[in-house]
């Protein structure tokens, strides 16, 4: 049986309108699926976002990326990739250079260490991401995604 969020958030009153209920049930289970996310990535120190930042590095190759180009491609926006970037760099788990022919340009790469410690993660977050969505058969997954592509697409 499918959960009712009304019930699960305790809540007595009808919610406003189905756009509302929809969009509380994409909240809630986005938290959760985060939760569950932040709590296999907690032993190595790393936050879900910072996650993002290391496979997006990892993606991009050694040509690397600038702080705009990582900020579009997050999953989640963040209102300061640089503050980000300086973790990142001072936990050795990427690097930043300047351009030789424009310096206010930066370059982000992913280090060695930043390689490492995705590849040490990547077990851990399958894992997660199996035990989430075991109980969706593939159509379901597929027509899950494209939903979902629907309503970023508005």
């Amino acid at each position: 049986m499918v959960r009712d969020l009304r019930n699960e958030l305790k809540q007595t009153r009808p919610f406003k309108s189905l756009a509302q209920e929809a969009y509380l049930s994409l909240q809630r289970t986005a938290g959760l699926l985060e939760h569950e996310l932040e709590l296999a990535l907690k032993p190595s120190g790393i936050t879900a976002t910072q996650y993002n930042v290391l496979r997006i590095l990892r993606g991009a190759g050694p040509g690397g990326l600038c702080r705009g180009e990582i900020g579009d491609r997050l999953l989640r926006p963040v209102p300061d990739v640089t503050r980000l970037l300086d973790r990142l760099e001072s936990s050795g788990l990427v690097e930043r250079a300047r351009s030789g022919h424009d310096r206010r340009y930066v370059t982000t790469r992913i280090t060695r260490a930043g390689l490492k410690a995705l590849d040490d993660l990547e077990g851990k977050i399958d894992a997660a991401h199996d035990r989430q969505f075991a109980h969706l058969e593939t159509s379901r997954l597929k027509t899950l995604i494209g939903l979902l592509g629907f309503v970023r697409d508005r």
